[in-house]
């Protein structure tokens, strides 16, 4: 017979091995429940947004940062390109970025907050590899020896953008999105953050959600991988950005779907006209009721889930802030045009002159087939007085071009000549501020005019209260256009970038099965 203390020794023993059989148990069941119900059940992928208030002063810095930008771009220096050693990312900024969300990466997953962005293709964070880079100690750093999933890969790759660049190379890990994990997906380790664009920045890295056709090293984005690996319902991913700034909650991200919860009534539907981006064909764009005349032939247009404003042309934009009352800078320049030219840009558009050969006929800008660009003034004794006269040069161009715009649009109103000019005269007053921004008064929100864009031949309307945004400064509130101007020259533009501002008020579906974009009015 077994002594008493044989016996607790093996009830012990027994209570041991069945706590931990308990526990095996409870994982095995955990494990494959969690993935039945996540990968194959449902389909869905549930990504919770954060979002940060909006900053007029980060407004400031994100303009000062893309108009920088555009000159390199200008300059052929921010596209991709195959035959270089490093691949060049094309990098807007996102200092105006408000939503963001947190990924994990690695095994076991090392997090890092992200903006989830439509408008570029990679995923990129930063290295512990990252030792002279002021700004990558402030962020959340990628360890690859501490990841038992890690594959190297070491190509190098450079991420240009206004103010500086930003440098790294690829590897590959396994990606954890919301209770998903991507397997081996390939991303950027970023060793080098030169810019005080993120220095200043909430987030550690961006998640690109665009096409591969834009991706550095033509690696495919997050979206795709999950599709290759049969991870998701349906080949389609839906943002909805909770507008509400009373709410906690800052939106949802879903992969594989949608939540008809988030949007009423139908999706309208519109197929990308152009890979990359997700573009496409955008009608006519009114104020008020009124065509502006701009995009009755049809603008392009992307969807942009890492730009905070919606931003358009500029001669639009000035139409824009004439309309609701928004306080610009006086262009001398521009009144100058008008009160020259005014007259005879009326009259060769009334005898049926192309309006993008207008000012090239006039002598202050030169049409090259397509497009007029700067005329330039070279024949200068003063070699030190070139860059000063071109600049010049550039601006008489620019004002005459968006005078042949107001003009235009007058004329297919039927308007006297004198109001005609008056009209164009007063819009010189409405350009935006060299920041980009226009303020407007917050007392008269309800005096605003809709605005409109035409999609699919629907008309999506945007109110006073869903295009002005109101900041906190100094226990002020500042009521700010949610138009911004943002020219992209030829042939990538002109363009409309439609952001935050729209995608708040419009639920939006990205099928990249189907290669279509889906609107629905959010709820």
């Amino acid at each position: 017979m077994p002594s008493t203390q044989s016996v607790h020794k093996c009830q012990d023993s027994f209570g041991k091995m069945r706590q931990k059989c308990l526990l095996i148990c409870i994982w095995l069941w955990t494990l494959l429940n969690f993935s039945f119900i996540n990968a194959s059940s449902t389909g869905l992928l549930r990504v919770g947004l954060r979002k940060k208030q909006f900053d007029i002063d980060r407004l400031h810095a994100a303009k000062f940062v893309r108009k920088e930008y555009l000159y390199l771009q200008n300059q052929g220096l921010v596209l991709p390109t195959d035959d270089s050693k490093a691949d060049v990312v094309s990098l807007k900024n996102y200092l105006d970025a408000q939503y963001y969300g947190v990924i994990g990466v690695g095994t076991p997953p090392q997090n890092f907050t992200v903006i989830f962005d439509t408008g570029s293709s990679n995923l990129w964070v930063p290295s512990s590899k990252c030792y002279f880079s002021i700004p990558c100690y402030f962020h959340s750093r990628y360890h690859s020896k501490l990841s038992s999933s890690y594959i190297k890969n070491g190509k190098s790759c450079k991420i240009t953008y206004g103010s500086g660049s930003i440098s790294g190379f690829f590897s590959q890990d396994h990606l954890q999105v919301g209770d998903l994990v991507v397997k081996e997906q390939v991303f950027i380790e970023v060793i080098r953050e030169g810019s005080l664009t993120f220095l200043l920045a909430k987030f550690d890295g961006i998640l690109g959600l665009g096409f591969q056709e834009i991706s550095a090293g033509r690696y495919p984005p997050v979206w795709k991988t999950m599709a290759k690996q049969r991870l998701l319902k349906k080949k389609v991913f839906s943002f909805w950005l909770n507008r509400n700034p009373n709410d906690t909650t800052g939106g949802e991200l879903i992969f594989g779907g949608f939540d008809q919860k988030h949007f009423t009534g139908d999706h309208v539907y519109v197929p990308v006209s152009r890979k990359g981006y997700w573009q496409f064909e955008m009608g006519d764009f009114l104020v008020g009721g009124k065509s502006t005349g701009y995009c009755v032939e049809r603008c392009a247009a992307i969807v942009d889930s890492g730009t905070s404003l919606l931003a358009g042309p500029t001669s639009v934009i000035a139409q824009i802030n004439h309309a609701i009352g928004a306080e610009g800078i006086v262009s001398i320049e521009c009144k100058e045009i008008v009160e020259l030219y005014g007259k005879l840009i009326l009259e060769l558009l009334t005898a049926q002159t192309q309006p993008e050969k207008v000012c090239s006929r006039i002598g202050l800008c030169v049409f090259n087939g397509t497009s007029s660009t700067s005329a330039g003034i070279k024949s200068v004794v003063d070699e030190q007085n070139i860059d000063s006269s071109s600049r010049n040069a550039d601006l008489f161009c620019t004002a005459c071009e968006l005078a042949v715009v107001w003009i235009k649009n007058q004329l297919r109103q039927n308007q006297t000549e004198e109001l005609i000019l008056n009209y164009a005269n007063e819009l010189c007053g409405r350009l935006p501020s060299p920041m980009g921004e226009s303020a407007v008064d917050c007392q008269q929100l309800a005096s605003m005019p809709d605005v409109s864009f035409t999609i699919a031949g629907k008309s999506f309307i945007l109110t006073p209260e869903q295009y002005v945004l109101k900041v906190e400064q100094a226990d002020t509130s500042i009521c700010i256009s949610g138009f911004t101007a943002f020219d992209i020259p030829t042939p990538r533009g002109p363009l409309w970038i439609l952001g935050d501002v729209f995608m708040g008020a419009y639920h939006t579906v990205f099928d990249f099965k189907d290669k279509k974009i889906g609107f629905a009015k959010s709820v």
